[in-house]
């Protein structure tokens, strides 16, 4: 049996914008983690960043991209462990825009963690997603005002 994470946000911003911060991989930094990617079906990339021993997890995120569908829907491997490339998460990010008449639907799934082997990471993940998506609209509204941290 596997767990689910299913997150659904609206941010007040065209599909557009919203899209550029799941691809941009200097925008996806600001507000997810450092990476290397890039929308193309089969790029292989990674999102880096501090290790968590206590998660079994050497801050390695190491993803291929299954699924590019401009402004619409992007899908991506998500795998780690903790190091020497053993891995003990193997699961999928996915990400559909809905774009509404003042803004645009996201919604999010991220499938694959094992009931025993992956709880704790599972618990840990679902409460990240909801604190960072919302970054991204906070990002949306800076830059649409002309204010960046960048």
């Amino acid at each position: 049996m596997s767990k689910i994470i299913k997150h659904q946000f609206f941010f007040a911003h065209p599909a557009e914008m919203v899209w550029e911060y799941l691809t941009n991989a200097d925008l996806m930094a600001q507000w997810i983690m450092k990476n290397d990617f890039q929308p193309i079906v089969g790029f292989d990339f990674q999102f880096r960043t501090g290790p968590m021993p206590a998660l079994d997890f050497d801050g390695i995120i190491y993803c291929k991209v299954l699924e590019v569908v401009p402004f619409e829907k992007l899908s991506y491997s998500w795998k780690s462990g903790p190091g020497d490339g053993v891995i003990t998460l193997d699961s999928v990010v996915i990400w559909k825009l809905e774009p509404k008449e003042n803004g645009t639907e996201v919604f999010l799934e991220h499938s694959g963690f094992s009931d025993t082997v992956n709880l704790d990471l599972y618990n840990a993940m679902n409460g990240g997603w909801a604190q960072k998506l919302p970054a991204i609209n906070n990002l949306l509204s800076a830059a649409q005002h002309g204010h960046t941290n960048a």
